[in-house]
């Protein structure tokens, strides 16, 4: 199939090439490779500054991606989440891929205080403080940073928590997780986060702060802080009234 050349016009040449190599894109596997810039040239009747003028735009919108020494490839695409209650296990075979947990941290510790109101414990009372990077298909998707009163799971330093703790705290303790108070926010990646989830320094990442109930009585203060180019969040919305 033969393309034919970009022609001026109202839309920039560079926009043309945009949107033709969105789709192109599109129909690629992640990690694909794309053509190199004298192809692209002649292909699409284009400088090469507008080739990477568009390539540009596609970098940085996390649609492409350059390999210094490579070329440029098919971003990953990130795996996209409906707002839900369930837990990342649940969430992500949903999404078709294998899940997997590496724990970095358990122990009993006093929480800050905006977890220790959350979770409604009294000034200097221990929690359990569990800390854990998120794999999807072994590649890090979110660190776990989360509370849980010591009151409903005693002795969680001995459970397996390389699981889903939704399940474990169901039927290990009877502590069925059943709603959640969620905000979602956009930040810079801190050194830590950005370390355990591959990531340069300062680089977006979407948190999750949540807290979870149980027969009314909150168990679960927990941050999740996810890659912003692996994972998005789908939601419909309705009008309202008024």
């Amino acid at each position: 199939m033969v393309t034919a050349l970009i022609v001026d016009g109202v839309v920039p040449k560079h926009e043309q090439l945009r949107g033709r190599l969105t789709e192109l894109a599109t129909r690629l596997p992640a990690g694909a490779p794309l053509p190199g810039e004298r192809q692209l040239c002649v292909e699409h009747g284009v400088s090469r500054i507008t080739v990477r003028e568009a390539i540009g735009q596609l970098v940085s919108e996390g649609v492409l991606v350059r390999v210094r020494g490579k070329g440029t490839f098919v971003a990953e695409r990130p795996a996209r989440s409906r707002l839900h209650l369930a837990s990342f296990h649940s969430d992500m075979r949903r999404l078709g891929l294998r899940p997997s947990t590496v724990v970095l941290a358990v122990a009993r510790a006093v929480p800050p205080p905006a977890t220790r109101a959350a979770l409604e414990l009294a000034v200097g009372e221990r929690a359990w403080h569990v800390r854990r990077l998120r794999l999807a298909d072994d590649q890090p998707m979110s660190v776990d940073d989360g509370w849980y009163p010591v009151a409903v799971a005693p002795d969680l330093e001995e459970a397996d928590l390389t699981g889903s703790l939704y399940t474990l705290f169901a039927e290990r303790y009877g502590c069925a997780i059943e709603r959640a108070e969620q905000t979602v926010r956009a930040a810079e990646a801190d050194r830590e986060c950005a370390v355990l989830l591959g990531l340069p320094p300062s680089r977006p990442v979407l948190v999750f702060d949540r807290v979870s109930y149980s027969a009314g009585r909150p168990v679960e203060h927990a941050l999740s802080t996810y890659r912003g180019d692996r994972y998005e969040v789908a939601m419909t919305v309705e009008l309202g009234q008024g």
